[in-house]
């Protein structure tokens, strides 16, 4: 039988994975892994945990190690080692070990590309400084903890509010430092949308992290950071602006890349030239939504990616179908997650989506310890197919999602998760999940049985008396923030004051959530009227337009 010699460059998520799969398929295939940094497999999402002090033993950030990977596996994995060339038509590769300065070729009956991506360094005055950094890999990271542990910044500043930026800037915190976060978009944290985002400003401001939105960084003199708008004094700088596919190797032996220099591959990871593929975040992908080309780079996809080369190459037929970029962080105690499509995407792609928000308990009221979370969600109004999710809260977040995420991956409906038999016990959820929850305010807006309006709509909300705007909640919650010309019935005295509502009118009605504003609009058009329902309620409303902290008012009649 002849030995198969696969070659992976670049170890992390993708390439590890692929090696490993492929030894498991294959016991007698040869099978080299070269790394150019010090290690071969590493936790990547685990780093900013290590600076703030969360993972304390440095050891615990190596997933594989040489020795390892040789125990274990029998693959040879050789780290300081760079692939500084590609030879196609005789498949072959140059690799330079930078530990003794030797270059010598390898020869490969196979090929993967797993080189990653690289942090963006933007030509900002002042951005070489040895207080300047980025966070890529475990050098970076040891860097950045002896900073803090020897030089003992007071202040640090982040640029860029991504999952990354954000992510540090708790760390960051938690290590004892002033933090500020200095953001070109108007939110954080790009999936989430705007309304989305507002909660997470406001928690990250209590938290004590100043948000610096819509500007950015012109230059860095000394330890002052210059902004479009002020400046800010920065004992140490986070550069976190995202990130760019690592492929100067693979363009340079004419592996077709496209714009963003992402290498092209097929649903197999092959590349245009026979014998190679590419895998993880220096690969485009198809968005599994729109199937456009995506860049998305998570560490999940990276390794199902692996997993199919290592397939391909095993002669196992097998295709990656696509990233729908699921995601969570931790952020404090608060927890953030997204999957698919957030508005700004279904509005590029094209697609006539609606929308629904709810804003439900992470278990059942009643068992101590119940958190609510925000939750919105996207689907398309023609096949009513989920196209996106996005939840903010805190106990119970992560479940709840990677169910959304799950119905996507399978087509389900918006509809169809009123059907969820999910579990439950008092400590864990309730008898009407939040995923149900999410179904049954959905099929009521896809029914007809409720029309909603949203935020955004009530600044144009007529006050001329041609409209009729309605807010239901008790006196008590009116007193602690109310909308301009909304009158206040409170819900249960409605029927008693039906006659205060002009017939033959529109009635848009609000509460603090949107539950009892809906049950309002039943009772109205059981009476005669036109009513529009405010998605998401006051509570969301108050959120996107102040962004102030407020202590959270718990609405016990929507439990």
């Amino acid at each position: 039988m002849l030995t198969m010699k696969t070659i992976v460059i670049g170890g992390v998520a993708g390439g590890a994975s692929a090696a490993a799969r492929l030894r498991r398929l294959d016991e007698s295939a040869e099978i080299l892994v070269l790394e150019r940094g010090g290690y071969v497999s590493f936790a990547n999402c685990g780093l900013p945990y290590y600076i703030g002090g969360v993972i304390t033993e440095k050891s615990n950030l190596t997933l594989q190690t040489p020795e390892s990977f040789k125990a274990r596996f029998n693959i040879d994995a050789r780290v300081h080692h760079e692939a500084v060339q590609i030879d196609p038509s005789n498949q072959a590769i140059t690799v330079k070990d930078w530990q003794t300065g030797e270059t010598y070729v390898e020869s490969y009956d196979n090929l993967i590309l797993s080189p990653g991506a690289e942090p963006i360094r933007p030509g900002i005055p002042g951005a070489d400084s040895d207080f300047v950094f980025t966070l890529r890999n475990i050098p970076d990271t040891l860097k950045i903890r002896a900073y803090i542990d020897q030089a003992k910044p007071k202040s640090a500043v982040v640029v860029g509010g991504g999952y990354i930026g954000v992510e540090m800037a708790e760390n960051l915190r938690e290590a004892g430092l002033d933090v500020s976060i200095v953001e070109l978009a108007n939110h954080l944290i790009a999936p989430l949308d705007f309304d989305m985002a507002a909660d997470v400003h406001r928690y990250m401001k209590a938290k004590g992290i100043r948000l610096y939105l819509q500007n950015g960084v012109k230059a860095i003199e000394g330890h002052t950071v210059l902004l479009q708008q002020g400046e800010l004094h920065a004992d140490m700088v986070l550069l976190s602006v995202g990130v760019r596919p690592d492929t100067g190797l693979a363009q340079a032996c004419g592996i077709k890349t496209n714009q963003r220099g992402s290498i092209l591959v097929d649903r197999q990871m092959r590349t245009n030239l026979p014998h190679i593929y590419a895998v993880g975040d220096a690969v485009a992908v198809e968005d599994f939504i729109t199937k456009a080309p995506a860049f998305i780079p998570l560490a999940g996809p990276a390794n199902k990616q692996g997993r199919i080369t290592a397939d391909q190459i095993a002669g196992i037929p097998s295709a990656y179908t696509g990233t729908q970029g699921s995601s969570v962080l931790k952020l404090f105690d608060m927890t953030v997650a997204t999957t698919g499509l957030n508005e700004k995407a279904a509005q590029a792609a094209g697609i006539a989506y609606d929308k629904a928000y709810i804003y439900s308990g992470s278990h059942a009221s009643y068992y101590p310890g119940a958190n609510n979370m925000s939750v919105k969600a996207l689907w398309d109004k023609e096949t009513l197919q989920i196209i996106g999710a996005q939840i903010v809260g805190f106990d119970g977040v992560d479940k709840r999602m990677d169910v959304l995420a799950t119905a996507i991956r399978f087509g389900g409906k918006i509809t169809d998760l009123a059907e969820l038999e999910l579990c439950y016990a008092p400590p864990f959820g309730s008898a009407k999940d939040p995923v149900n929850m999410l179904g049954f305010v959905a099929e009521n807006i896809v029914t007809g049985k409720v029309k909603q309006y949203f935020w955004h709509d009530i600044e144009t909300l007529p006050r001329d008396g041609s409209v009729t705007l309605l807010d239901v909640r008790t006196p008590a919650e009116v007193s602690r923030g109310k909308i301009d010309g909304f009158m206040n019935i409170p819900l249960d005295t409605l029927r008693a004051r039906m006659g205060e509502i002009p017939a033959g009118k529109p009635v848009y009605v609000h509460c603090h959530s949107g539950l009892r504003s809906y049950i309002a609009c039943r009772i109205l058009a059981g009476h005669g009227y036109d009513c529009f329902n405010l998605a998401g309620g006051w509570r969301l409303y108050e959120s996107v337009i102040n962004e102030r902290t407020v202590p959270e008012y718990v609405c016990t009649e929507c439990k």
